[in-house]
């Protein structure tokens, strides 16, 4: 078993559990049946400005108050817990949010296998970022819960169909989406880093929406 596989197993049961509170993305363990450093930071990306509409005097050739740029509370709240993990949290690579404000889980994961270090899903070394981790949670945006369903189980017939045929669906709850995955997430038994799980992963990435990506 990697080693990447039972902190993915803890993250996703967690994530479970914390499905009545606003949810902070995390890595999901699940994979296949076959058991099979940069060292500059890079700039952190910005929103841009909201461009003129047509009925504005600026696109109609005269002058406007120049808009101010558009950010989220979340959005925001995302980069201050990316510059933690970039100077405090101790990965100078860690990736910019999406403009969604929601984490880049594929390129963290590729920081997680670079360093070795399972801080890098969250927190980072010695929780030193867990604050900035919580505010973020705090300021998510409502998850429509239907939607989230619809996306992850998108994803899960995705992944069995390209060779993980014991990935389980998400199930709904009082409302929230669950993430599937691993049949037993708490003693996971399949293998996130077999090939076959790789390149459904990929494959099947798309299906999920950016407010469950890296739930399962």
């Amino acid at each position: 078993m990697s080693y990447a596989t039972r902190p993915r197993a803890a993250l996703r049961l967690r994530a479970a559990t914390l499905m009545t509170l606003p949810v902070f993305v995390l890595a999901a363990a699940c994979g296949d049946d076959s058991g099979a450093g940069n060292e500059k930071s890079p700039p952190i990306a910005d929103v841009p400005s909201a461009g003129p509409s047509s009925g504005t005097p600026e696109a109609a050739g005269g002058t406007a108050t120049p808009r101010p740029t558009a950010k989220s509370a979340y959005y925001d709240a995302q980069l201050t817990y990316v510059r933690c993990m970039r100077t405090k949290g101790g990965y100078k690579d860690y990736p910019d949010p999406k403009l969604s404000g929601y984490l880049d889980w594929a390129k963290i994961e590729k920081v997680v296998e670079r360093s070795g270090e399972q801080e890098a899903w969250k927190g980072g070394r010695n929780g030193v970022c867990v604050p900035e981790m919580q505010a973020a949670m705090d300021v998510e945006p409502e998850v429509d819960q239907q939607k989230a369903y619809e996306s992850m189980l998108a994803h899960a017939t995705c992944m069995r169909d390209n060779g993980v045929s014991r990935f389980t669906n998400p199930t709904m709850n009082g409302g929230q989406a669950i993430p599937g995955g691993d049949p037993n997430p708490a003693s996971p038994v399949l293998d996130v880093g077999s090939p076959t799980y790789k390149k459904a992963q990929e494959t099947c990435r798309p299906k999920l929406i950016d407010s469950v990506e890296g739930m399962q």
